[in-house]
């Protein structure tokens, strides 16, 4: 298997530069997102099709989230095996070929399949584009990992915002969903030289349990990831039933969150090149803490949604890092660390709406928000643990 850096820097004055291969990574991040959110788009119309109720409708909803953590264990065996460029392609097709599905099946138990489906796609994708992430940083002289994810938080933002205006302007669920299906099939197209046809030589069992940094990296993960899905599910309920804001308002708490993690990931390899990861880490938590903690210590929906906005800048660019950090650590292979921390930290995704509404039932949500200020705190703590 060749050397990475070797390769791209034999290639650097020929038709394959590397600027080839991070651009392909940023479009694999995009799509990703892209596909995602135009998914979360059709949820009302998944729901009218099949006329379950809400309860199954949550049920029906984990199984996307149960494919994706299916599929992520067994991404850095495929990606050793085949490399990122077919595993990537593979997955993506898979995900935008149910896309369209998703709008029109009429029976529940076709429903779940097709979010299984779904799920173990883009579960696949996103493991496989950050392997892909990981060994075309290492080959470049200046960070780059934060501004991978910032692509994955516009795709989001242009997925849900094209299917949604789509569908506002007389198109068709089946018919945007289509679109958006095609839309990111022809960027894959576009990348696909740019996609890397190897990844990490395979070393010891195709999965393992994370262990060492590569657990303490997952725990990381897993509560950035949890408060993340806090704010996405939760929000709009403590705005709206706890600081008097008007319901519809009560969106404004994620779109201060998502700008402002958009813009700090697209800003954070500069941020990152300056003030070194460590710092990064270590302010981000503190500042996500602080954030979560200000709607609560004050009763004012302004000073909610300042706090959301300071929410999304100190979780911007921790998870970006860990993900620089998974292919610097010397505990577990790098083919087995990936998988291991995506689903810890995805792990965090699923069981983030849950628990929160089990604490918020049992005392209250800003009870259960204050936990999650404490799981960030614990974040700032752990940081220190971990060699970036």
């Amino acid at each position: 298997m060749p050397d990475y850096a070797d390769t791209l820097k034999e290639n650097a004055t020929r038709e394959t530069p590397a600027r080839r291969e991070q651009n392909a990574t940023r479009i694999m991040f995009f799509v990703a997102g892209f596909a995602t959110a135009g998914w979360s788009a059709l949820v009302p119309f998944a729901k009218m099709n099949t006329g379950v109720n809400d309860g199954t409708l949550g049920m029906l909803l984990l199984c996307l989230g149960v494919g994706a953590l299916v599929a992520m264990p067994l991404t850095g065996y495929l990606t050793t095996r085949f490399g990122c460029r077919a595993v990537m392609t593979l997955a993506t097709l898979a995900f935008c070929l149910m896309l369209p599905l998703l709008a029109i099946l009429p029976s529940p138990a076709l429903l779940a399949l097709a979010l299984l489906i779904f799920g173990m796609g883009v579960g696949t994708t996103d493991c496989a584009m950050n392997v892909q992430a990981i060994l075309v940083e290492k080959a470049a002289p200046v960070p780059m990992m934060s501004g991978f994810h910032g692509f994955y938080s516009l795709g989001g933002i242009a997925g849900a915002g094209a299917v949604s205006g789509m569908m506002s302007s007389g198109l068709t669920p089946f018919g945007a969903s289509m679109v958006a299906a095609i839309f990111s099939v022809l960027l894959l197209a576009y990348s696909f030289r740019g996609l890397l046809t190897w990844a990490n030589p395979p070393e010891g069992p195709a999965f393992a349990l994370p262990k060492g940094a590569v657990l303490t990296i997952g725990a990381i993960c897993f509560a950035v990831f949890l408060a993340e899905g806090t704010v996405l599910d939760w929000s709009a309920v403590f705005l709206t039933e706890h600081r008097a804001m008007p319901e519809t308002l009560g969106g404004l708490g994620f779109a201060f969150f998502a700008t402002a993690m958009t813009v700090g990931r697209l800003t954070g390899d500069r941020i990152v090149a300056r003030f070194g990861r460590e710092k990064v880490v270590l302010l981000g938590a503190l500042t996500a803490a602080a954030g979560l903690a200000l709607p609560v210590v004050i009763p004012s929906w302004q000073f909610a949604l300042v706090g959301y906005l300071l929410i999304g800048i100190g979780c911007a660019n921790i998870v970006p890092v860990m993900f620089t950090a998974i292919g610097r650590q010397k505990s577990m292979p790098q083919a087995t660390a990936v998988p291991a921390m995506t689903t810890l930290g995805y792990i965090g995704v699923l069981a983030g709406p849950a628990s929160i509404g089990f604490i918020a039932h049992v005392s209250s949500l800003p009870i259960a928000f204050l936990m999650v200020t404490a799981l960030l705190l614990a974040v700032a703590l752990l940081s220190r643990r971990v060699s970036m």
